[in-house]
């Protein structure tokens, strides 16, 4: 960090490092040595305190503290009598101090993460490595070998004179002698298994050092504490020990092989990226500003203070008596108590959580944990999450929001004092300006006078710009959104009635924000993007989000149907539309009333031709028809919100988005005002009665009772029974709501809010007016007793208990669904939050094929699938070509492909894409919130995760519970579409083939398995089932070979059944080949391999639904039974393409079976993103390391590096992981820091020296840069 300020545009990457002392000093201006930080009384800092002046400059500006300088003429001085710099007092922010430490202490970061860092580098536990640094035992630092050998020579030679001496002695007493030589062999022992002991790095206990230096003292020294550790990290020579390492993991396997990969990847990191190993272990603290851990003088004298200040003042006190007692050359254990305090101090200082036992509580008495450094930057509320990714504005506002029905689509109505609030620096540049006011102190007056020239020049200024309206939570980016403000007495923001889908938004009572953008830039994307009138389509699925709902669809629909009454005849004829419009200004005709009218010729284009001028219609549907300009065919039937949403999506393919946002208006005031003159209203009787339904609960009761008497007999199981009643009263419901629309009045305002679509639905009627039927009980099976009250006479107290539950139920869900559906979409955003259109083609030739059936199976049509994508074949209709290669499928030509009856599609898709960061616009098609091909520098990675993340809330959270011994839940829903994007290990796991080959199936009952040992592995049971797959592979035989034996054939001979293979030197009997197949010759052994038949068997667990026959064909990875895949395996056993497949299709199946559409690029992109990741294997002659997860950008650049200076690339594997371990592994640690795990990402960066190149849009954001999307997308030269 220098000392100049940084601009944000400076620099094109970030690294981080691990600090030197010597850096360290450098940051520092000045010593820390006081732990005072101001004093009481003249509430001025200590000098060289936390606070002091003449180390991080002056507390007021241009000031120093002794008061001998003011102003800023004698800037840069620094006072002779107190030191301190004459300056800025904003430089309090930057300057840091430091503390020189007495004793070194181990960095808690580098000791305690998991694996430890430290402990890595040394090669030593963990556990040990505690013991060392909180002073428990010690470590040997050095040996003298030579000594050590001397030593053991010694021994050697003294035990042999000594049982010389002993044999001599004893000769006459045999038992005595044997005794003897015992003693002495045990002695010998010890003492071999002490000097063993004292080797370098081993650790020994406080008791047995005393022991051994006192023996040894001279061979070996140990030591204790961080310094101890420094030491050896100081002695460590890196390229020596990577090189001594790299020859070792050749020879290592297994879990050894995995740790000595992950020692030489961190010490070649440390290597390259020259960080010293003995850094890990600080001499020196940095002191943070003082501003940035501020201490606030509260009324009554007392200060609030930041926790920051707590920890570094226990960490001087403790230091400055270390010091003190050092000096005074005190007894080492007072010192090493002390050391140990220090080293306890700074660890609360970095990370206070880190060691469970020692955290640091606050002196003010409650229990409460200090807030280290580490705590800091930590979750939501923590440094990233809280104030870099999001920050609290000026120029805003919120309210609450009320319906604003006269306002046209891209307005709202703001109140007048909150935008004379947003806009008061704007209106006083024009107050002064206009000369009604001098400066800005008198400005500001004029307008708390309220003088009548503030509201024109107001309403001038709200006539030109644009504010963001947006509402919380913003699940997807329809949730903030650019209108032109009205200015509205009043309070409350009002907001256009058919907006309110996009943002979720009900008027009972929710609140909006309102913001004010600034710049010039900001201004024209309010007006050209983010504009209400340009955001008609939902990004999620390209369906219009705005389609008249609830009191516009009522109204259309009471203006274009029949009145019930008007059965007979047309009587009234009228020549044309004027004439009738007369009749009915006149009152001679109604609204709803059947006439004939003679169309004229610009009514007569909406018909096809050759139809009749003479149209029986009435002249509400005339009124409603006129709206829509000549493409929108006469709707001559009652209008619903079906054909509403018909309407407008013909009109955006005929006219675009800005003519049906003014058409859209229209159709707000015919339908307000027609919903009004309707006079509809609703009251308790309006709903009718079900007179049936008495007979048919006898009819129902009378067949239970019948039922239950054929169970008492026996002639019924228990089951049987259940399932007889519960189909009885099942029945008994459909029969009772089959009378629904009858019992309704058809002029009746429930028939028409229901019939209309405007509000709730015929089942909802069902419980309404019929009656509710059976319901779960909290275990999840269904109670025998159907509830047979409705909500309209009630219900009674039984039957209100039993019901109650599932409602609550109901509830307690959606409540916990919300955060679950936010947090998976925070996992999505993470993860795709870098992927932009970044080139226009990639030439991509394999593409994706969409089937007809494979379509049909999620439920949905291949036609809509396919559209807004590019072909990679001709589509054709028998020899009639509907679409070239190259080209895209528009909504026009997806009809002829549906019409047409087409099989199946091959298109372009992002899973083929070459480009390994971002994609192109070829592969991803149609921007679906525009219909225009997407544009380059489209965030596409974000809109898929907010399209996928949306609609969540409104998935189940249930998982689906099977009830009765076969167990086991069905993960469904929301909690399933987290299992896949995480590719987790699913509940109900379905059995995979291994191989490909042919199927048998056996009953397993009864069938015992054992293990070699004769333990038994597994007992059939009833019902239980085995598969077979039996197929062809290659079998090998081992023959052992001895040198007197002769070898008749030769490495890599084929051999035919029956020849001779070895001649045995013992017996001379021949062995010959029991199956024809190639042979290969060992020293000691010889191996025939030859085409054999095996099987493969799978138990199968009881209730799972087999998917396959016997004598059945299967391929490798088919699905044997039901279940959920285990994705990580058919990956494995099918490859990538299948897995993307897989769950390509889940996902949609999931979605759309709550109803909810979503295209199928944002799951491809997301899916895409999953396999982003390899996994490096050899690492060739480039800078990765082996071991490591990198991006295949980062993976195929630096082989590009290494092939163009002539050297060898890595190599790797792709991986497959869940999304959140894709977030972590990124090449930005600025984002994986922000998104989870904050210090274990931090820690790594550190160590290994990462460089963020900022290219994603959560690291730009962190920094303050624009993001580059969008209109600040840069082309990569």
């Amino acid at each position: 960090m220098s000392r100049d300020t940084l601009h944000s545009m400076d620099f094109d990457a970030l690294a981080l490092s691990v600090a030197s002392p010597e850096v360290i000093k450098n940051w520092s201006f000045g010593e820390v040595s006081k732990p005072e930080t101001i004093n009481y009384r003249t509430q001025k800092p200590e000098k060289a305190g936390l606070f002091a002046e003449e180390i991080f400059g002056p507390t007021k500006d241009w000031e120093c503290y002794c008061g001998k300088y003011k102003k800023i003429r004698y800037k840069g001085i620094v006072c002779d009598k107190c030191g301190v710099e004459v300056t800025h007092s904003l430089v309090r922010r930057e300057r840091m101090g430091h503390i020189e430490l007495a004793s070194p202490v181990s960095h808690i970061w580098f000791l305690r993460s998991i694996p430890s860092k430290i402990g890595l580098v040394l090669d030593i536990s963990i556990q040990n490595l505690e013991k060392v640094i909180y002073f428990a035992s010690f470590i040997i630092t050095s040996v003298n070998e030579e000594e050590k050998k001397t030593a053991l020579d010694g021994l050697k030679d003294e035990y042999k004179a000594t049982r010389k001496e002993l044999e001599k002695q004893f000769a006459a007493e045999p038992k005595v002698l044997e005794e003897k030589i015992i003693a002495l062999d045990e002695d010998v022992a010890l003492v071999q298994e002490e000097l063993k002991d004292i080797k370098m790095m081993n650790i020994v206990s406080e008791h047995r050092y005393q022991e051994l230096s006192f023996r040894y003292g001279h061979m070996f020294e140990a030591s204790i504490g961080a310094g101890a550790v420094r030491d050896l990290l100081k002695k460590l020579n890196l390229p020596k020990t990577i090189e001594s390492l790299e020859k070792q993991i050749v020879k290592s396997k297994g879990a050894k092989h995995d740790r000595l990969v992950r020692r030489v990847k961190l010490l070649s990191s440390l290597n390259q990226n020259s960080i010293k190993p003995e850094w890990m272990i600080l001499t020196m603290i940095p002191v943070i500003p003082p501003d940035l851990r501020p201490m606030v003088a509260l009324d009554g004298g007392r200060f609030a203070t930041s926790d920051l200040n707590d920890l570094y003042r226990r960490v001087i006190n403790r230091n400055n008596r270390l010091a003190r007692l050092l000096s005074l050359n005190a007894p080492e254990v007072i010192c090493r108590n002390e050391r140990r305090m220090l080293q306890e101090a700074v660890d609360a200082l970095i990370d206070n959580n880190a060691r469970s036992a020692k955290t640091v509580t606050a002196s003010t008495g409650q229990k409460r944990k200090l807030r280290s450094l580490a705590d800091i930057l930590k979750g939501k509320q923590g440094r990233f999450r809280q104030n870099l990714l999001g920050k609290r504005v000026d120029y805003s506002g919120r309210s609450v929001i009320v319906v604003g029905p006269n306002l046209k689509i891209h307005e709202c109505g703001l109140p007048k004092r909150m935008a004379l609030e947003l806009l008061k620096p704007f209106v006083m540049s024009e107050i002064i300006k206009r000369e009604l006011a001098h400066n800005v102190r008198s400005a500001s007056r004029y307008i708390e006078s309220n003088a009548p020239e503030v509201w024109d020049i107001l309403e001038d200024l709200t006539s030109k710009t644009r504010v963001l309206l947006n509402r919380a939570p913003t699940l997807h980016r329809l949730g903030i959104q650019a209108f032109r403000p009205r200015l509205i007495e009043g309070k409350a923001i009002q907001l256009h009635p058919l907006v309110t889908p996009a943002f979720n938004a009900d008027f009972d009572g929710d609140q909006m924000a309102v913001h004010l953008p600034l710049t010039e830039e900001a201004k024209w994307e309010a007006e050209h993007i983010m504009a209400a009138e340009k955001n008609l389509l939902k990004p999620a699925t390209g369906q219009p989000i705005i389609t008249p709902q609830q009191d516009i669809t009522l109204g259309s629909y009471y203006l274009t149907r029949y009145s019930e009454a008007d059965t007979g005849e047309v009587t009234k004829y009228f020549s044309n539309v004027t004439e009738a419009k007369y009749a009915y200004k006149t009152r001679e005709i109604k609204v709803q009333e059947r006439v004939k009218i003679r169309f004229g010729k610009e009514l007569m284009e909406k018909f096809p031709e050759g139809t009749s001028h003479l149209v029986e219609t009435s002249i509400g549907r005339v009124f409603f028809n006129e709206i829509f300009p000549g493409k929108i065919e006469y709707y001559n039937e009652p209008i619903t919100k079906k054909h509403l949403s018909k309407i407008i999506a013909s009109m955006l393919e005929c006219y675009g988005q800005a003519d049906t946002a003014i058409i859209l208006d229209k159709i707000k005031e015919v339908g307000f005002k027609y919903v009004t003159k309707s006079g509809y209203s609703l009251g308790m009787n309006d709903f009718g009665n079900i007179e049936e339904k008495k007979g048919i609960l006898k009819e129902g009761g009378d067949k239970v009772a019948l039922v239950e008497e054929q169970y008492a007999e026996g002639l019924l199981t228990g089951s049987e029974r259940h399932a007889k009643v519960l189909e009885i009263w099942t029945d008994v419901k459909d029969r009772v709501v089959s009378y629904n629309k009858e019992a309704l009045d058809k002029e009746g305002p429930v028939f028409a809010m229901i019939d209309s679509g405007a509000r709730g639905s015929w089942g909802q009627l069902g419980q309404v007016i019929g009656m509710k039927g059976l319901v779960a009980s909290p275990s999840g099976d269904i109670i025998e007793l159907p509830v047979t009250g409705n909500f309209k006479e009630g219900f009674d107290v039984l039957e209100f208990f039993i019901s109650s539950h599932g409602t609550r139920k109901g509830l307690s869900d959606t409540a916990l669904r919300t955060a679950n559906a936010g947090y998976l979409t925070r996992r999505l955003v993470d993860v795709a939050q870098d992927v932009v259109v970044t080139h226009d083609d990639c030439g991509d030739d394999v593409g994706e094929i969409f089937t007809k059936e494979n379509s049909e199976q999620i439920g949905e049509k291949l036609s809509e699938r396919v559209a807004g994508r590019f072909v990679l074949t001709d589509v054709k209709a028998g020899k009639k070509t509907l679409v070239k290669a190259g080209e895209m499928i528009t909504a026009e030509i997806a009809r002829h492909i549906e019409s047409e009856g087409v099989e199946e599609v091959h298109v372009r898709s992002v899973l083929q894409c070459h480009y390994p960061k971002g994609v192109c616009a070829t592969c991803y098609g149609m921007d679906l919130s525009n219909n225009n091909v997407v544009k380059k520098g489209t965030a596409v990675g974000i809109i898929a995760a907010q399209s996928i993340g949306e609609p969540g809330t409104q998935l189940t959270m249930r998982t689906f519970h099977l009830g009765g011994v076969a167990g086991g839940d069905i993960t469904q829903g929301l909690p399933r579409v987290e299992e896949l994007f995480e590719a987790r290990k699913p509940k109900r796991k379905a059995v995979l083939s291994e191989a490909a080959g042919t199927i048998e199936i056996e009953d397993a009952d009864g069938k015992v398995i054992t293990s070699p040992t004769g333990r038994k592995v597994f007992e059939g049971r009833k019902g239980q089932k085995i598969i077979k797959v039996h197929f062809e592979g290659m079998e090998e035989v081992e023959i052992k070979v001895r040198k007197a034996d002769d070898v008749r054939v030769e490495d890599g001979q084929k051999v035919k059944k029956d020849d001779v293979l070895v001649v045995l030197g013992a017996s001379g009997e021949e062995v010959k080949a029991e199956y024809g197949g190639v042979v290969s010759v060992g020293s000691k052994s010889l191996t025939l391999r030859y085409q054999g038949r095996h099987q493969k068997e799978y138990i199968i667990p009881i209730g799972f639904k087999l998917w396959v026959k016997d004598g059945d064909a299967v391929e490798k990875g088919d699905q044997l039974t039901e279940g959920s895949v285990d994705l990580q395996e058919l990956f494995e056993l099918k490859g990538r393409d299948a897995v993307q497949r897989y769950i390509l299709s889940e996902i949609q199946s999931i979605y759309a079976s709550q109803g909810q559409r979503l295209n199928d690029k944002h799951v491809e992109l997301i899916v895409r993103q999953m396999f982003s990741r390899m996994y490096v294997e050899d690492s060739g002659d480039t800078d990765l390391l082996p071991g490591e997860t990198v991006e295949k950008a980062q993976f195929r650049g630096s082989n590009d590096i290494a092939s163009k200076n002539k050297g060898k690339a890595a190599s790797g594997r792709e991986l497959f992981l869940g999304v959140s371990k894709i977030s972590l592994s990124t090449q930005s640690f600025l984002s994986a820091a922000s998104f989870q795990e904050t210090s274990k990402v931090l820690i790594n960066a550190a160590i290994t020296g990462k460089m963020d190149p900022l290219e994603g849009l959560k690291e730009n954001v962190i920094i303050g840069r624009l993001i580059p999307a969008g209109t600040g997308f840069r082309e990569q030269e």
